[in-house]
């Protein structure tokens, strides 16, 4: 057992001696080649020849040989080529930055996370929900800002949509575009009529999926439908309770704005409580369902773990 121990730390201190080598054989190759035409010859032979010895030593067995290489490479680098060494840390300080401005790249003109809130957009989004928004979908902005650098198009009839609370303009909302710039929409008891003519839907058979969940408010009477909607192209589904619809006046959506719903159509506060959307207010569209999880309440393992919604993961935002 010892003899297996002694070889075991021999092999892993080889391992460690050759990944030193050649990370410091990286290194002094991309010093030379960055300032090599500003040293001169007395500089680089010398320190060519120690990288020779280094990568020599390493295709050998030989690790204390090896090691006296790397310590005469190192020693040659930190003579003549200090002020252009990095330490352990930069380089890892370096390369976190670099991830981090990356990520905030991204975040800014490309993609963003969001969780839902509130059950206003089931059955399409339930509250636990984490999506990705593709904040390039209509175009790019300036971070912080309404201001739009680049519009590549405007939002279609039944995208899903984030976009700044138009009272709150610090708290992001999603709903679903029902209307378009110029277009007249009228509710009349659950059914969405643009320009006069009424959106095609269906009723789906049997008891509703979504019951429970229905009532954001916990309200005892939990029966709701569903209904498979159509706006423009896209075919997503609505539930709604039994009878309750609410008329809607007929509002004409206003140039550079789009009119909002959430698909809980009883539950929702949307356009047609607060007004439609202005164009620059818009985020982004929601792409994908990347993450769920069930609110629960307390905390242990097991019912965190139990409350992750396996079958939503990866699932498109229609």
């Amino acid at each position: 057992m010892a003899s297996f121990l002694e070889a075991w730390r021999e092999r892993s201190a080889w391992k460690r001696t050759r990944l030193e080598g050649r990370h410091l054989v990286k290194e002094a190759r991309r010093i030379l080649k960055r300032r090599g035409r500003s040293l001169s010859a007395e500089i680089v032979e010398p320190i060519n020849m120690a990288i020779a010895d280094v990568e020599e030593a390493l295709r050998g067995t030989d690790a204390e040989q090896a090691r006296k290489a790397i310590s005469t490479l190192d020693e040659r680098m930190d003579q003549n080529l200090a002020a252009s060494r990095k330490s352990t840390i930069r380089e890892y300080s370096e390369s976190i930055g670099v991830a981090i401005a990356i990520a905030l790249v991204l975040r800014a003109f490309v993609v963003e996370a969001f969780q839902i809130p509130s059950g206003s957009m089931i059955p399409t989004l339930e509250v636990g929900d984490h999506i990705f928004v593709s904040k390039f979908a209509y175009g790019l902005g300036i971070p912080f800002t309404n201001v739009k650098i680049l519009e590549l198009r405007q939002p279609e009839r039944g995208d899903v949509i984030v976009f700044k609370y138009p009272i709150d303009p610090g708290t992001d909302y999603i709903k679903r575009v029902v209307g378009l710039p110029g277009d007249v929409v009228e509710v009349r008891q659950h059914e969405v009529f643009i320009n006069g003519h009424p959106m095609p839907r269906e009723r789906v058979p049997g008891p509703c999926h979504y019951s429970e969940s229905y009532h954001p408010n916990g309200a005892d009477d939990h029966d709701c439908e569903e209904w498979e909607e159509t706006l423009g192209t896209k075919q997503h589904m609505t539930i709604q309770e039994p009878g309750r619809g609410h008329d809607f006046n007929r509002t004409v959506v206003p140039a550079g704005n789009v009119f909002v719903m959430g698909d809980n159509r009883d539950n929702s506060s949307d356009s047609r409580v607060w007004g439609t959307v202005q164009h620059d207010l818009i985020k982004g569209k929601a792409l994908i369902v990347w993450w769920s999880r069930a609110p629960t309440d307390g905390w242990n393992l097991a019912t965190w773990f139990q409350s992750i919604r396996w079958n939503r993961f990866f699932k498109l935002v229609r």
